[in-house]
């Protein structure tokens, strides 16, 4: 198979996400194409996606619980059905996310973040038939969006940066037999995958979508698709660059990678393209050593990274960049109130009494 062939990693994820969410339209009420196609340009394959689970929900709990469209399918609902809502029936509905039953009669509950995201979804849908005059009425506007109470930040301290990629390169030298084997097999490609997030901070979906070609150790730098498509080139310091040689030199090399794989920088022990829910177990099954009272998962490397650097350079700025968020408020958000240092030289800066 020649290299034109093989599609990208983001190219692949792109079609895989377009077909799923032609797939899950076909669930919703007809006029709900409009919206979807509407928001094509400014959201990525995987937020619509999001969106039309989310949107789904609304309507399933309609049918549920609104009398009048009890004996009501999916297909029967046309947009003027929008302007009948009330909102009383969005508060009822807000109430219903926090526990409710999913497919198969599952109970699915929401977390603050959970219902914040399903209640967006369901604004923007509304507000896209109200901007264009379809809709008379927007009862999502009259309802207070619920609260979000800020989280404290969990991260590794720098001793557990250490003890944990200790613990990666020594883990298995008292190990025998079949463990003893599969831990060789893939210490040098789990050390590199996290040398490379704690040392670089970038997303795990970024790193799973890296290929061999995107590693370039002349300027130490890797070239990394971002969130919404833009691509950008990251660099490392000399821990990374050693982590990502001795497994692109020893294991990498070595593995013979199954078709349409060939280009992937991380693969898995099936010898594909090494998949997010890989990366996050083994992640949490490392931390779980080092530190079994936090939660750590690539995310919490993120931050451990976000964190440092702050800390290091004091540029909240810098450190939106590199982590490739959009708006320094959301980095502002989660970074500039950790800097306790800083807090405690305020307590002692300001005399109230000369002495």
């Amino acid at each position: 198979m020649s290299d034109q062939n093989i599609k990208s990693y983001h190219e692949q994820k792109y079609i895989d996400y377009t077909l799923r969410l032609r797939e899950i339209l076909k669930t919703l009420p007809p006029f709900a194409k409009d919206y979807f196609r509407a928001i094509e340009p400014k959201t990525s394959a995987k937020t619509r996606i999001s969106y039309a689970y989310d949107i789904r929900i609304f309507f399933h709990f309609l049918m549920e619980n609104n009398p009048v469209y009890r004996a009501y399918t999916m297909d029967q609902f046309t947009v003027k059905d929008l302007e009948r809502i009330e909102p009383v029936d969005i508060e009822e509905y807000q109430e219903y996310l926090k526990v409710y039953k999913g497919p198969e009669d599952k109970q699915i509950t929401n977390t603050e973040k959970g219902l914040a995201r399903k209640m967006s979804a369901l604004r923007s849908f509304y507000a896209y038939y109200f901007k264009r005059q379809v809709i008379e009425k927007n009862p999502t506007l009259l309802v207070d969006m619920p609260k979000l109470h800020d989280k404290a930040i969990i991260r590794l301290d720098t001793d557990e940066v250490a003890s944990l990629l200790d613990y990666i390169e020594h883990g298995g030298d008292d190990l025998t037999g079949q463990r003893k084997v599969y831990y060789e097999k893939t210490k040098n490609r789990d050390l590199a995958i996290i040398t490379l997030l704690l040392g670089t901070g970038i997303r795990v979906s970024e790193c799973v979508g890296l290929d061999i070609q995107d590693v370039d150790f002349k300027n130490n730098g890797v070239k990394v698709t971002r969130k919404g498509g833009n691509e950008m080139v990251v660099y490392f310091g000399e821990e990374v660059e050693n982590a990502l040689k001795m497994y692109l030199y020893t294991t990498r090399k070595t593995t013979a990678p199954l078709p349409g794989h060939e280009n992937a920088l991380f693969l898995s022990t099936q010898r594909r393209r090494i998949g997010v829910q890989a990366v996050e177990n083994m992640v949490k099954k490392y931390a779980r050593q080092i530190t079994p009272n936090k939660k750590i998962t690539p995310h919490k490397l993120r931050s451990t990274y976000g964190t440092a650097l702050y800390k290091e350079t004091g540029d909240i700025y810098l450190v939106a960049d590199v982590l490739g968020h959009k708006d320094v408020n959301t980095t502002k958000k989660h970074y500039a109130a950790i800097d306790e240092n800083r807090r405690r030289q305020a307590a002692g800066a300001v005399k109230l009494r000369e002495p």
